[in-house]
């Protein structure tokens, strides 16, 4: 099973990082003929206003009943378990390769406070789940007036 946590808005430098190991894990998996650790699905995070987002996620091959969406204490976790097939089904001669990956994984995703899923739906391999962030008006930046003073300073000579 993989394990990646990501933030939903990530540094620069998390994305640099990350772009690092990913090329060096590529690098090793080409000279050691092994597959990639990396087998967690791919996914991009958009902004759509100031208080909407959209994760999308790949996930090619997968069921609605076979993926999980929580949220817990400041995260965003999506899940999948594939189902277990027996050997002797219809499939087990028909594969020559399979390259899209069937392993299980578990995505963590830190969201700030406040942020509230409001739908996922999965379509064509794509899971889109749409976040709301809703920031209490006691929490909202607030504009403070600065009195002038007319107050006179006298001088005495």
């Amino acid at each position: 099973m993989s394990i990646r946590n990501f933030s939903v808005f990530p540094a620069l430098a998390d994305s640099v990082f990350s772009d690092r190991f990913n090329r060096i894990d590529r690098l090793f998996s080409q000279l050691t003929g092994d597959a990639p650790v990396s087998v967690a699905p791919s996914y991009d995070i958009r902004r759509l206003d100031n208080n909407r987002y959209a994760l999308t996620v790949s996930v090619p091959g997968w069921k609605e009943h076979e993926l999980e969406i929580e949220t817990t204490g400041g995260q965003l976790v999506i899940s999948g378990k594939k189902e277990e097939k027996s050997e002797t089904g219809d499939e087990a001669g028909a594969w020559i390769h399979r390259g899209i990956s069937r392993a299980d994984f578990r995505l963590s995703y830190v969201v700030p406070e406040h942020v509230k899923v409001t739908s996922a739906k999965l379509a064509e391999g794509i899971l889109s789940v749409e976040l709301y962030q809703e920031i209490p008006e006691s929490e909202k930046p607030r504009k403070i007036a600065i009195e002038h003073s007319t107050a006179e300073i006298e001088h005495q000579s």
